[in-house]
Parts: C-alpha cells; sequence; structure tokens
C-alpha cells in the first residue's frame, strides 16, 4: 500500500518561484544551454487535428533539459558550499546537468545512480569529471545513500526536483516556449519527481492563467498522480515502467503544493506506447528521444481537445543504443511490421517451398524460420514450421495470414522472439 504524509503549503515569501527569480534563471542558464526552438509536429497535428509543437530538450548540449537547474542552482551557492563539493542523486540526466555545471565552476562532483542507469549516461556523467557511484534499483535508494555521504563528507546536496531553486531553473523552458509561442494553449511536460513540471507550470501560470499546463507519468510510476488521489504526498510501493529518468517512487515535498496548485491535469501513459512513440519521432522527426522525454508525445494523443495549440516537452535524449535496439524492435512487433506464425504441415518435401512462395506472393519478408520436428511423435502427420517475417502493418500482415489460410494452412500468431 501506498504510504502518504502531508506535504508543506506554499509559502508567500518564499524567495524562488517568483516572476523576478523566474526571469533571473532564464538569462543564467544561456550560459550552458543551446537554443532548442519550438518544432511543428505536422504528423502529431494531422493525428490529434490541434496544431502540435516540439520542445526539443532531447537537443541539449547533455541530452536533456537538466542542466537548467543544475546549472541554476549551483549559481545560488555560496564559494563555500561549493568548495566542499556537490553531491547528488540521479538516474542520469540530472546527473550529467550537475557534473556538467561543476566542472564549470571548477568544484568537485560526486553522483550516486541506479545500477540500472543505461551506460551512456554513466560514461557521459564521467567524462564531465564526476565521479560515479552506481548504487540501488530506482532513484530514490540513490537517494538515500547520497544523503548518507552528504553527512558522513559534508558535501553539499542538490536535489535532482525537491528544489525551489533546481525548479526555478527548469521553469526557464516555460519562458522559451511562451516567448515564441504566446498564444500556446497546452503545454504537456514529463513528470518523475516533479521539479520540471513545477518550474513549467507555475511559470506558465504567472505568465497566463489561461495556459493549461498538463502532467504526465508513467503509469507503472504514477506518484503524483497517488498523491493528488491520497490528499497528500505519497510513496509507491514500487515503479516498473521503461521510463528510466521518471522511475520516482515518491514526489516532491517543497515542490508538492505548486504542482498541486499549478497543474490543470495528468495523463499516465503506458510502456507501450512509449515504444511505439520511440518510432514516430525516429520515423517522421529524425530524432532520438528517451522513453521519458517521449512521454508528453504519447499523452498528446489521448489528450482529448481539438483546434487547440499544444507543446510537448521532450525532456531528454540519452538512450544507449542497446536500450534503443530492443525498442526499435518491439515498437515493429506492436506495430504489426514484424510478427510470428506457425503453421503445422506435414513433413514431405516441396511443403516449406509452398509456404514460402505463398509469403513471397503477397510481398512478405522472411526474416527468420524455426523448423520443429519433433512437435507430434508422427513426423509424417505434422511438423511446426514457425516464420518470423516483416510486413508493412496489420492489413498487409492480415493479407498475408489469409493467403496462408486459402493455401491450405492454419497459421497461428505467436509471440515474436527476434
Amino acid at each position: 500500500m501506498a504510504k502518504k504524509k502531508e506535504a508543506p503549503a506554499i509559502n508567500p515569501d518564499e524567495v524562488m518561484l517568483t516572476l523576478d527569480k523566474f526571469e533571473e534563471a532564464s538569462d543564467k542558464v544561456r550560459e550552458v544551454t543551446l537554443p532548442t526552438e519550438l518544432i511543428y509536429s505536422a504528423y502529431l497535428s494531422e493525428v490529434t487535428d490541434n496544431k502540435v509543437y516540439l520542445k526539443p530538450e532531447n537537443m541539449q548540449f547533455t541530452g536533456a533539459y537538466k542542466v537548467r537547474g543544475a546549472y541554476y542552482k549551483m549559481s545560488t551557492l555560496t564559494e563555500e558550499e561549493r568548495k566542499r563539493g556537490i553531491i547528488t542523486a540521479s538516474a542520469g540526466n540530472h546527473a550529467q546537468g550537475v557534473a556538467y555545471a561543476a566542472k564549470k565552476y571548477g568544484c568537485k562532483a560526486v553522483i550516486v545512480m541506479p545500477t540500472t542507469t543505461p551506460l551512456i549516461k554513466v560514461n557521459r556523467t564521467k567524462s564531465y569529471g564526476a565521479e560515479v557511484l552506481l548504487y540501488g534499483d530506482v532513484y530514490d535508494e540513490s537517494c538515500e545513500k547520497a544523503l548518507e555521504l552528504a553527512k558522513e563528507k559534508g558535501y553539499t546536496f542538490i536535489h535532482p526536483f525537491d528544489d525551489l531553486a533546481v525548479a526555478t531553473g527548469q521553469g526557464s523552458i516555460a519562458m522559451e516556449i511562451i516567448k515564441e509561442l504566446p498564444l500556446v494553449d497546452y503545454i504537456l511536460v514529463p513528470i518523475g519527481g516533479g521539479g520540471l513540471a513545477t518550474g513549467v507550470s507555475t511559470l506558465a501560470k504567472l505568465l497566463n492563467p489561461k495556459i493549461k499546463v498538463i502532467g504526465v507519468e508513467p503509469a507503472g510510476a504514477n506518484c503524483l498522480q497517488a498523491s493528488f488521489e491520497a490528499g497528500g504526498v505519497t510513496t509507491l510501493e514500487s515503479v516498473n515502467t521503461i521510463a528510466d529518468g521518471t522511475a520516482v517512487k515518491t514526489p516532491g515535498e517543497k515542490i508538492y503544493p505548486y504542482l498541486r496548485q499549478n497543474l490543470d491535469a495528468i495523463i499516465t501513459v503506458e510502456d507501450e506506447d512509449l515504444v511505439v512513440c520511440f518510432l514516430d519521432m525516429v520515423e517522421n522527426h529524425k530524432m532520438i528521444v528517451e522513453n521519458s522525454g517521449l512521454l508528453t508525445v504519447a499523452a498528446v494523443k489521448k489528450l482529448n481537445v481539438k483546434g487547440k495549440k499544444v507543446v510537448c516537452i521532450l525532456s531528454g535524449g540519452n538512450m544507449d543504443v542497446i536500450t534503443m535496439s530492443s525498442v526499435v524492435q518491439q515498437g515493429l512487433i506492436f506495430r504489426d511490421r514484424i510478427f510470428t506464425v506457425s503453421v503445422l504441415l506435414p513433413d514431405k518435401p516441396g511443403m516449406l517451398t509452398k509456404v514460402s512462395s505463398i509469403i513471397a506472393a503477397e510481398n512478405g519478408n522472411v526474416i527468420k524460420l524455426e523448423h520443429n520436428q519433433f512437435v507430434s511423435i508422427n513426423r509424417n502427420a505434422a511438423v511446426e514450421l514457425r516464420i518470423t517475417m516483416e510486413a508493412f502493418g496489420s492489413e498487409h500482415k492480415q493479407s498475408i495470414i489469409k493467403a496462408l489460410e486459402d493455401g491450405g494452412f492454419k497459421p497461428k500468431v505467436v509471440r515474436t522472439q527476434i
């Protein structure tokens, strides 16, 4: 059962998350960020009957938006706090942001990362000069270790999301969106712990209360949705999602009141939807976007509005090639562009040729064959042939299956394993 605890109320005297501080942060982060101008998505616009734009933070120098909050936070620290060394916990993108910011300020950085962190994120964090410690299966366990080391070694801890200065730095994204698209109707923002959503939603409402800001979480790590439903900060028992950058059990306590006040809704997304969206980005926009960054792309298809100007924040693009390969294969399977059928046929010469001819006539492309002679004790009665092939999509798949049926076979669709 999820555990709930009350979050503090918004402090009207808080020095962060004000318009002045957002402007200060926006000016500061220009020192380390690349311009990520909005990209109009003709594909998503047609699919949703809206005008959909992408905010490509996956194109940042560190591969994600996190450098914004990390660098602004670093600028607010005292010289003494920086000299003690910086420590943080992160599933990868905040790690790179802190490591890069620490390098810019010339101070030591220690990063605790989950053991499941993609290799590309670990190596890039190290490339900025940070010391990396792999600990725990999920972010929450890594964070506990980082806090323990901060106390033991005297390091200055920078929280990846439950920090108002960090959230203020992330809010610079909203400043850029609204300057470029003043009449934006909806902004979709990914949620892990809530730092990005806090900065974006708070600033958006300060600049134009009519803008709707929608948070998007993985269905297997919906800690903020659970918190909203429970009426207070809630800890999930476990998380299970391919969106590793948003696999967080507990949303931030300090930022929770801002999320509660400024988010208009939360949409949850299944992992299968993210897999398909990866192909959408590669095929239609020639961009690599990590699973967490794809949350908003999947959610825009669930947004029940028409004729609106919608911005999807692509939060990062740090995906290792092994994960990428797996996602592409699964995406092709989900779209029926790769599928497997099992047919039983007599163990006689010419039967395999007959099956192959039928598939070839339908423009199917065989990529794998498995011939099992031991499916029956009577080989003359039946052997099993498993055929994995490429198709153009669901309609083409069905035409191949029908052709096999018309040819006297009884194809059965089975799970594809590549």
